[in-house]
Protein backbone atom coordinates (compact mmCIF):
# COMPACT_ATOMS: atom_id res chain seq x y z
CA UNK A 1 0.00 0.00 0.00
CA UNK A 2 2.13 3.05 -1.28
CA UNK A 3 0.63 6.51 -2.34
CA UNK A 4 1.60 5.40 -6.00
CA UNK A 5 -1.22 3.12 -6.42
CA UNK A 6 -3.42 4.99 -3.64
CA UNK A 7 -6.74 6.97 -3.40
CA UNK A 8 -7.42 9.12 -0.13
CA UNK A 9 -10.94 7.76 0.57
CA UNK A 10 -9.68 4.11 0.71
CA UNK A 11 -6.95 4.98 2.61
CA UNK A 12 -8.54 6.38 5.22
CA UNK A 13 -10.67 3.86 6.29
CA UNK A 14 -7.26 1.91 7.49
CA UNK A 15 -5.49 4.86 8.84
CA UNK A 16 -4.79 3.97 12.55
CA UNK A 17 -7.21 6.82 13.67
CA UNK A 18 -10.24 5.42 11.53
CA UNK A 19 -9.69 2.20 13.29
CA UNK A 20 -9.38 3.83 16.73
CA UNK A 21 -11.86 5.58 16.47
CA UNK A 22 -14.36 2.31 15.51
CA UNK A 23 -12.79 0.79 18.46
CA UNK A 24 -14.02 3.76 20.45
CA UNK A 25 -17.17 3.34 19.75
CA UNK A 26 -17.46 -0.15 19.70
CA UNK A 27 -16.66 -0.32 23.30
CA UNK A 28 -19.35 2.69 23.81
CA UNK A 29 -22.07 1.12 22.30
CA UNK A 30 -21.12 -1.85 24.36
CA UNK A 31 -21.03 0.29 27.29
CA UNK A 32 -24.81 2.22 26.61
CA UNK A 33 -26.42 -1.46 26.08
CA UNK A 34 -24.78 -2.90 29.42
CA UNK A 35 -26.18 -0.07 31.17
CA UNK A 36 -29.37 -0.55 29.71
CA UNK A 37 -29.26 -3.93 30.94
CA UNK A 38 -28.74 -2.54 34.73
CA UNK A 39 -24.66 -4.25 34.20
CA UNK A 40 -23.42 -1.35 34.73
CA UNK A 41 -24.03 2.25 36.25
CA UNK A 42 -25.42 4.44 33.38
CA UNK A 43 -23.06 7.40 34.69
CA UNK A 44 -20.14 5.01 34.03
CA UNK A 45 -22.02 4.55 30.03
CA UNK A 46 -22.54 8.55 29.74
CA UNK A 47 -18.30 9.14 30.83
CA UNK A 48 -17.06 7.15 28.08
CA UNK A 49 -18.90 9.24 25.70
CA UNK A 50 -16.58 11.87 26.56
CA UNK A 51 -13.80 10.70 24.46
CA UNK A 52 -16.45 10.95 21.50
CA UNK A 53 -14.48 13.78 19.87
CA UNK A 54 -11.01 13.04 21.29
CA UNK A 55 -8.43 12.66 18.75
CA UNK A 56 -6.82 9.34 19.98
CA UNK A 57 -2.80 10.09 20.36
CA UNK A 58 -1.60 7.20 18.16
CA UNK A 59 2.17 7.67 19.31
CA UNK A 60 0.71 7.76 22.88
CA UNK A 61 -1.23 4.62 22.09
CA UNK A 62 2.28 2.75 20.74
CA UNK A 63 3.84 3.88 23.43
CA UNK A 64 1.96 1.74 25.80
CA UNK A 65 1.90 -1.24 23.14
CA UNK A 66 5.56 -0.95 23.80
CA UNK A 67 4.92 -1.89 27.49
CA UNK A 68 1.69 -4.06 27.53
CA UNK A 69 2.75 -5.85 23.93
CA UNK A 70 -1.51 -5.83 23.77
CA UNK A 71 -2.68 -3.76 21.06
CA UNK A 72 -6.21 -3.83 22.78
CA UNK A 73 -5.30 -3.04 26.20
CA UNK A 74 -2.88 -0.06 24.80
CA UNK A 75 -6.07 1.62 23.34
CA UNK A 76 -8.09 0.95 26.67
CA UNK A 77 -5.20 2.38 28.83
CA UNK A 78 -5.19 5.22 26.71
CA UNK A 79 -9.07 5.68 26.43
CA UNK A 80 -9.19 5.89 30.39
CA UNK A 81 -6.66 8.58 30.21
CA UNK A 82 -9.74 10.31 28.56
CA UNK A 83 -12.08 9.58 30.35
CA UNK A 84 -10.88 9.13 34.06
CA UNK A 85 -9.82 5.36 35.60
CA UNK A 86 -12.87 5.41 37.66
CA UNK A 87 -15.32 6.23 34.94
CA UNK A 88 -13.92 3.52 32.41
CA UNK A 89 -13.91 1.02 34.89
CA UNK A 90 -16.44 -0.39 33.66
CA UNK A 91 -15.07 -0.22 29.44
CA UNK A 92 -14.67 -3.97 27.76
CA UNK A 93 -16.51 -5.60 30.99
CA UNK A 94 -16.80 -9.06 29.56
CA UNK A 95 -15.89 -9.04 26.04
CA UNK A 96 -12.77 -9.92 24.88
CA UNK A 97 -9.89 -8.62 22.54
CA UNK A 98 -11.61 -10.45 18.92
CA UNK A 99 -14.83 -8.88 19.75
CA UNK A 100 -13.12 -5.30 19.19
CA UNK A 101 -10.70 -5.85 16.46
CA UNK A 102 -12.73 -8.85 14.41
CA UNK A 103 -16.11 -6.36 14.38
CA UNK A 104 -13.82 -2.93 13.53
CA UNK A 105 -12.55 -5.61 10.71
CA UNK A 106 -15.86 -5.81 9.24
CA UNK A 107 -16.91 -2.17 9.62
CA UNK A 108 -13.67 -1.40 7.82
CA UNK A 109 -14.33 -4.29 5.05
CA UNK A 110 -17.67 -3.03 4.59
CA UNK A 111 -16.85 0.74 4.30
CA UNK A 112 -14.15 -0.67 1.47
CA UNK A 113 -16.92 -2.47 0.38
CA UNK A 114 -18.79 0.28 -0.23
CA UNK A 115 -16.36 2.36 -2.34
CA UNK A 116 -15.64 -0.79 -4.18
CA UNK A 117 -18.88 -1.06 -5.28
CA UNK A 118 -19.50 2.38 -6.31
CA UNK A 119 -16.12 2.00 -8.18
CA UNK A 120 -17.66 -0.65 -10.24
CA UNK A 121 -20.85 1.42 -11.06
CA UNK A 122 -18.78 4.25 -12.39
CA UNK A 123 -16.99 1.25 -14.69
CA UNK A 124 -19.61 0.13 -15.36
CA UNK A 125 -21.28 3.67 -16.67
CA UNK A 126 -17.88 4.28 -18.90
CA UNK A 127 -18.37 0.64 -20.27
CA UNK A 128 -21.78 1.02 -21.68
CA UNK A 129 -21.25 4.16 -23.40
CA UNK A 130 -18.49 2.88 -25.08
CA UNK A 131 -20.42 0.02 -26.00
CA UNK A 132 -23.32 2.25 -27.43
CA UNK A 133 -21.24 4.60 -29.09
CA UNK A 134 -19.24 1.78 -30.87
CA UNK A 135 -22.45 -0.62 -31.60
CA UNK A 136 -21.83 -1.35 -34.59
CA UNK A 137 -18.25 -0.29 -35.12
CA UNK A 138 -16.91 -3.86 -36.67
CA UNK A 139 -13.80 -5.70 -35.81
CA UNK A 140 -12.35 -8.51 -36.76
CA UNK A 141 -12.73 -11.59 -33.44
CA UNK A 142 -10.54 -13.71 -32.46
CA UNK A 143 -9.83 -17.10 -31.58
CA UNK A 144 -6.17 -18.39 -30.19
CA UNK A 145 -5.14 -14.98 -31.40
CA UNK A 146 -6.05 -15.48 -34.98
CA UNK A 147 -8.20 -14.27 -36.89
CA UNK A 148 -11.79 -15.35 -36.70
CA UNK A 149 -14.58 -13.98 -37.55
CA UNK A 150 -16.18 -10.61 -37.82
CA UNK A 151 -17.68 -8.53 -34.65
CA UNK A 152 -18.19 -5.07 -33.04
CA UNK A 153 -16.01 -3.10 -30.67
CA UNK A 154 -19.67 -2.63 -28.98
CA UNK A 155 -19.87 -6.18 -28.64
CA UNK A 156 -16.61 -5.93 -26.63
CA UNK A 157 -16.76 -3.55 -24.72
CA UNK A 158 -20.67 -5.22 -23.99
CA UNK A 159 -19.13 -8.66 -22.99
CA UNK A 160 -16.61 -6.54 -20.71
CA UNK A 161 -19.92 -4.89 -18.97
CA UNK A 162 -21.78 -8.41 -18.72
CA UNK A 163 -18.68 -9.46 -16.65
CA UNK A 164 -18.14 -6.03 -14.46
CA UNK A 165 -22.17 -6.87 -13.85
CA UNK A 166 -21.39 -9.77 -12.48
CA UNK A 167 -18.36 -8.61 -10.21
CA UNK A 168 -20.81 -5.91 -9.14
CA UNK A 169 -23.36 -8.62 -8.09
CA UNK A 170 -20.41 -10.22 -6.25
CA UNK A 171 -19.32 -7.44 -4.28
CA UNK A 172 -22.29 -6.85 -2.98
CA UNK A 173 -23.03 -10.64 -2.27
CA UNK A 174 -19.44 -9.88 -0.63
CA UNK A 175 -20.57 -6.87 1.68
CA UNK A 176 -23.32 -8.50 2.85
CA UNK A 177 -21.44 -11.83 3.71
CA UNK A 178 -19.04 -9.87 5.83
CA UNK A 179 -21.52 -7.64 7.51
CA UNK A 180 -21.06 -9.40 10.40
CA UNK A 181 -20.26 -8.23 14.50
CA UNK A 182 -19.31 -10.51 17.32
CA UNK A 183 -19.22 -9.05 20.84
CA UNK A 184 -19.77 -12.87 22.37
CA UNK A 185 -16.47 -12.63 24.60
CA UNK A 186 -14.09 -15.51 25.19
CA UNK A 187 -14.63 -18.45 23.28
CA UNK A 188 -18.19 -16.75 21.99
CA UNK A 189 -20.42 -18.45 24.87
CA UNK A 190 -21.66 -15.20 26.01
CA UNK A 191 -21.14 -16.44 29.40
CA UNK A 192 -19.85 -12.92 30.79
CA UNK A 193 -21.94 -10.78 28.16
CA UNK A 194 -25.61 -10.61 27.17
CA UNK A 195 -26.42 -11.32 23.66
CA UNK A 196 -28.14 -8.10 23.97
CA UNK A 197 -24.64 -5.90 23.83
CA UNK A 198 -23.67 -7.38 20.45
CA UNK A 199 -27.25 -6.94 18.88
CA UNK A 200 -27.06 -3.12 20.08
CA UNK A 201 -23.46 -2.49 18.83
CA UNK A 202 -24.08 -4.51 15.58
CA UNK A 203 -27.14 -2.50 14.75
CA UNK A 204 -25.33 0.97 15.63
CA UNK A 205 -22.68 -0.17 13.56
CA UNK A 206 -24.68 -1.20 10.55
CA UNK A 207 -23.84 -5.34 11.36
CA UNK A 208 -25.51 -8.22 12.00
CA UNK A 209 -25.13 -10.46 14.93
CA UNK A 210 -22.48 -13.31 13.81
CA UNK A 211 -25.12 -16.15 14.42
CA UNK A 212 -22.40 -18.31 16.28
CA UNK A 213 -18.80 -17.33 16.50
CA UNK A 214 -15.98 -19.16 18.70
CA UNK A 215 -13.77 -16.36 19.97
CA UNK A 216 -13.61 -15.13 16.54
CA UNK A 217 -15.66 -14.45 13.66
CA UNK A 218 -15.65 -17.47 11.27
CA UNK A 219 -13.20 -16.99 8.34
CA UNK A 220 -15.07 -18.65 5.83
CA UNK A 221 -16.58 -14.96 5.74
CA UNK A 222 -13.47 -13.21 4.61
CA UNK A 223 -12.44 -16.43 2.47
CA UNK A 224 -15.62 -15.58 0.68
CA UNK A 225 -14.83 -11.94 0.43
CA UNK A 226 -11.31 -11.54 -0.79
CA UNK A 227 -12.05 -14.43 -3.49
CA UNK A 228 -14.74 -11.96 -5.10
CA UNK A 229 -11.41 -9.02 -4.86
CA UNK A 230 -9.59 -11.99 -6.73
CA UNK A 231 -12.56 -12.44 -8.98
CA UNK A 232 -12.61 -8.74 -9.88
CA UNK A 233 -8.73 -8.48 -10.43
CA UNK A 234 -8.79 -11.13 -12.75
CA UNK A 235 -12.03 -9.35 -14.75
CA UNK A 236 -9.57 -6.28 -14.34
CA UNK A 237 -6.55 -7.90 -15.69
CA UNK A 238 -9.05 -9.02 -18.82
CA UNK A 239 -10.07 -6.10 -19.99
CA UNK A 240 -6.50 -4.48 -19.85
CA UNK A 241 -4.87 -7.78 -22.04
CA UNK A 242 -7.47 -6.79 -24.89
CA UNK A 243 -6.57 -3.52 -24.74
CA UNK A 244 -2.70 -4.04 -24.80
CA UNK A 245 -3.22 -6.53 -27.57
CA UNK A 246 -5.18 -3.78 -29.55
CA UNK A 247 -2.19 -0.72 -28.78
CA UNK A 248 0.10 -3.42 -30.46
CA UNK A 249 1.70 -1.10 -33.50
CA UNK A 250 0.95 -4.16 -35.93
CA UNK A 251 -3.37 -4.41 -34.95
CA UNK A 252 -3.36 -0.53 -33.78
CA UNK A 253 -7.26 -1.22 -33.11
CA UNK A 254 -7.35 1.12 -30.01
CA UNK A 255 -5.32 2.93 -27.66
CA UNK A 256 -4.55 4.55 -24.23
CA UNK A 257 -4.95 7.87 -24.52
CA UNK A 258 -1.71 9.54 -24.76
CA UNK A 259 -1.36 13.22 -22.99
CA UNK A 260 0.20 16.60 -24.05
CA UNK A 261 3.94 15.98 -22.65
CA UNK A 262 3.76 12.34 -21.90
CA UNK A 263 6.53 10.18 -22.90
CA UNK A 264 6.94 6.94 -23.86
CA UNK A 265 10.31 5.96 -23.76
CA UNK A 266 13.15 7.12 -22.44
CA UNK A 267 15.58 6.12 -25.41
CA UNK A 268 12.69 5.80 -28.50
CA UNK A 269 10.63 9.13 -28.69
CA UNK A 270 8.40 7.86 -31.07
CA UNK A 271 6.86 5.04 -27.99
CA UNK A 272 3.51 5.16 -27.28
CA UNK A 273 3.52 2.03 -24.48
CA UNK A 274 0.17 1.12 -23.19
CA UNK A 275 1.79 1.93 -19.36
CA UNK A 276 -1.80 2.02 -17.94
CA UNK A 277 -2.90 -1.04 -18.80
CA UNK A 278 0.07 -2.97 -18.29
CA UNK A 279 0.12 -1.72 -14.81
CA UNK A 280 -3.48 -2.96 -14.40
CA UNK A 281 -2.24 -6.56 -15.19
CA UNK A 282 0.25 -6.33 -12.15
CA UNK A 283 -1.73 -4.58 -9.78
CA UNK A 284 -4.56 -7.93 -10.45
CA UNK A 285 -1.72 -10.16 -9.33
CA UNK A 286 -1.25 -8.29 -6.24
CA UNK A 287 -5.20 -8.10 -5.66
CA UNK A 288 -5.16 -12.20 -6.34
CA UNK A 289 -2.41 -12.89 -4.06
CA UNK A 290 -4.27 -12.04 -1.10
CA UNK A 291 -6.64 -15.05 -1.86
CA UNK A 292 -4.86 -17.97 -0.96
CA UNK A 293 -3.57 -16.05 2.21
CA UNK A 294 -7.22 -15.56 3.12
CA UNK A 295 -8.77 -19.11 2.24
CA UNK A 296 -5.51 -20.60 4.89
CA UNK A 297 -6.81 -18.26 7.34
CA UNK A 298 -10.10 -20.21 7.76
CA UNK A 299 -8.59 -23.33 9.55
CA UNK A 300 -8.12 -21.56 12.91
CA UNK A 301 -7.23 -23.66 15.81
CA UNK A 302 -10.18 -24.62 17.96
CA UNK A 303 -12.07 -21.53 19.53
CA UNK A 304 -8.79 -19.42 18.67
CA UNK A 305 -5.57 -18.73 17.37
CA UNK A 306 -3.95 -15.47 16.19
CA UNK A 307 -2.35 -17.12 12.72
CA UNK A 308 -4.55 -15.03 10.79
CA UNK A 309 -4.19 -11.45 12.35
CA UNK A 310 -0.64 -10.68 10.64
CA UNK A 311 -2.41 -11.74 7.27
CA UNK A 312 -5.13 -9.61 8.01
CA UNK A 313 -3.56 -6.64 9.57
CA UNK A 314 -1.52 -6.78 5.80
CA UNK A 315 -3.95 -7.82 3.02
CA UNK A 316 -7.34 -5.90 4.31
CA UNK A 317 -6.02 -2.60 3.46
CA UNK A 318 -3.64 -3.94 0.54
CA UNK A 319 -6.08 -5.55 -1.75
CA UNK A 320 -9.05 -3.12 -1.03
CA UNK A 321 -6.92 0.07 -1.61
CA UNK A 322 -4.73 -1.74 -4.83
CA UNK A 323 -8.68 -2.71 -5.98
CA UNK A 324 -10.27 0.76 -5.33
CA UNK A 325 -7.23 2.52 -7.24
CA UNK A 326 -7.25 -0.44 -10.49
CA UNK A 327 -10.96 0.12 -10.91
CA UNK A 328 -10.14 3.79 -10.93
CA UNK A 329 -7.56 3.81 -13.36
CA UNK A 330 -9.42 1.13 -15.42
CA UNK A 331 -12.99 3.56 -15.57
CA UNK A 332 -10.01 6.59 -16.91
CA UNK A 333 -8.35 4.09 -19.79
CA UNK A 334 -11.93 3.44 -20.96
CA UNK A 335 -13.16 6.64 -21.05
CA UNK A 336 -10.39 8.53 -22.62
CA UNK A 337 -9.95 5.16 -24.90
CA UNK A 338 -8.77 5.74 -28.69
CA UNK A 339 -10.54 3.80 -31.59
CA UNK A 340 -9.58 3.79 -34.75
CA UNK A 341 -11.98 1.75 -36.89
CA UNK A 342 -10.28 2.11 -40.17
CA UNK A 343 -7.69 -0.12 -38.70
CA UNK A 344 -9.90 -2.73 -37.62
CA UNK A 345 -11.52 -2.74 -41.37
CA UNK A 346 -7.64 -2.92 -42.65
CA UNK A 347 -6.75 -5.80 -40.49
CA UNK A 348 -9.72 -7.31 -41.12
CA UNK A 349 -9.44 -7.14 -44.55
CA UNK A 350 -5.47 -8.03 -44.32
CA UNK A 351 -5.95 -11.43 -46.08
CA UNK A 352 -9.22 -10.75 -48.11
CA UNK A 353 -12.25 -12.20 -47.33
CA UNK A 354 -10.88 -15.33 -45.64
CA UNK A 355 -12.98 -14.60 -42.45
CA UNK A 356 -16.06 -15.60 -44.15
CA UNK A 357 -15.08 -19.33 -44.91
CA UNK A 358 -17.44 -20.79 -42.64
CA UNK A 359 -20.56 -19.08 -44.54
CA UNK A 360 -19.38 -20.59 -47.68
CA UNK A 361 -18.83 -24.16 -46.34
CA UNK A 362 -22.62 -24.06 -44.62
CA UNK A 363 -23.67 -22.63 -48.11
CA UNK A 364 -22.03 -25.52 -49.68
CA UNK A 365 -23.71 -28.18 -47.78
CA UNK A 366 -26.81 -26.45 -47.50
CA UNK A 367 -25.98 -26.67 -51.72
CA UNK A 368 -25.93 -30.72 -51.25
CA UNK A 369 -21.98 -31.10 -51.28
CA UNK A 370 -20.77 -33.65 -48.48
CA UNK A 371 -19.42 -31.90 -45.16
CA UNK A 372 -16.10 -33.31 -45.78
CA UNK A 373 -15.56 -32.46 -49.41
CA UNK A 374 -17.09 -28.59 -48.58
CA UNK A 375 -14.42 -28.35 -46.34
CA UNK A 376 -11.63 -29.06 -48.60
CA UNK A 377 -12.75 -27.08 -51.39
CA UNK A 378 -13.06 -24.20 -48.92
CA UNK A 379 -9.75 -24.75 -46.83
CA UNK A 380 -7.39 -25.23 -50.33
CA UNK A 381 -8.77 -21.90 -51.34
CA UNK A 382 -8.18 -20.05 -48.10
CA UNK A 383 -4.75 -21.58 -47.73
CA UNK A 384 -4.21 -19.82 -50.84
CA UNK A 385 -4.77 -16.59 -49.39
CA UNK A 386 -3.02 -17.40 -46.27
CA UNK A 387 0.33 -18.05 -48.38
CA UNK A 388 -0.12 -15.63 -51.24
CA UNK A 389 -2.37 -12.67 -50.00
CA UNK A 390 -4.93 -13.08 -52.92
CA UNK A 391 -8.48 -12.39 -52.75
CA UNK A 392 -10.49 -15.56 -51.39
CA UNK A 393 -13.68 -14.66 -52.99
CA UNK A 394 -11.77 -14.56 -56.54
CA UNK A 395 -10.44 -18.04 -55.50
CA UNK A 396 -13.90 -19.64 -55.15
CA UNK A 397 -14.97 -18.32 -57.99
CA UNK A 398 -12.70 -19.89 -59.83
CA UNK A 399 -12.86 -23.40 -58.78
CA UNK A 400 -15.12 -24.99 -60.66
CA UNK A 401 -16.24 -27.32 -57.92
CA UNK A 402 -17.28 -24.56 -55.65
CA UNK A 403 -19.08 -23.46 -58.83
CA UNK A 404 -20.47 -26.33 -59.76
CA UNK A 405 -22.92 -26.33 -56.44
CA UNK A 406 -22.95 -22.15 -55.93
CA UNK A 407 -23.69 -19.35 -58.60
CA UNK A 408 -21.76 -15.69 -59.00
CA UNK A 409 -24.65 -14.30 -56.87
CA UNK A 410 -24.94 -17.04 -54.05
CA UNK A 411 -20.76 -17.05 -53.41
CA UNK A 412 -21.02 -12.58 -53.53
CA UNK A 413 -23.57 -12.89 -50.75
CA UNK A 414 -21.53 -14.37 -48.39
CA UNK A 415 -19.31 -11.77 -48.47
CA UNK A 416 -21.66 -9.04 -47.03
CA UNK A 417 -20.59 -8.20 -43.18
CA UNK A 418 -24.43 -7.52 -42.28
CA UNK A 419 -24.48 -11.06 -41.87
CA UNK A 420 -21.99 -10.83 -38.68
CA UNK A 421 -23.81 -7.78 -37.20
CA UNK A 422 -27.56 -8.74 -37.43
CA UNK A 423 -28.09 -9.56 -34.05
CA UNK A 424 -26.29 -7.02 -32.01
CA UNK A 425 -29.17 -5.78 -31.05
CA UNK A 426 -30.43 -8.80 -29.80
CA UNK A 427 -26.82 -8.94 -27.70
CA UNK A 428 -27.16 -5.62 -26.16
CA UNK A 429 -30.84 -5.82 -25.00
CA UNK A 430 -29.30 -9.06 -23.54
CA UNK A 431 -27.09 -6.88 -21.59
CA UNK A 432 -28.50 -3.65 -21.40
CA UNK A 433 -31.89 -4.44 -21.75
CA UNK A 434 -34.64 -2.86 -23.42
CA UNK A 435 -34.14 1.03 -23.16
Amino acid sequence: MIPRYSRPDMVSIWSPETKFRIWFEIEAHACDAMAELGVIPKENAEAVWKAKDVEFDVARIDEIEAVTKHDVIAFLTHLAEHVGSEEARFVHQGMTSSDVLDTCFNVQLTRAADLLINDLEDLLTALKRRAIEHKNTVRIGRSHGIHAEPTTMGLTFARFYAEMDRNLSRMRDARAEIATGAISGAVGTFANIDPAVEEHVCDQLGLVPEPISTQVIPRDRHAAFFATLGVIASSIENIAVEIRHMQRTEVLEGAEFFSMGQKGSSAMPHKKNPVLTENLTGLARLVRSAVIPAMENVALWHERDISHSSVERMIGPDATVTLDFALARLTSVVDKMLIFPENMLENMNKFPGLVMSQRVLLALTQAGVSREDAYVYVQRNALKVWEHRTDFKEELLADPEVTAALSREEIEEKFDLGYHTKHVDTIFARVFGTE
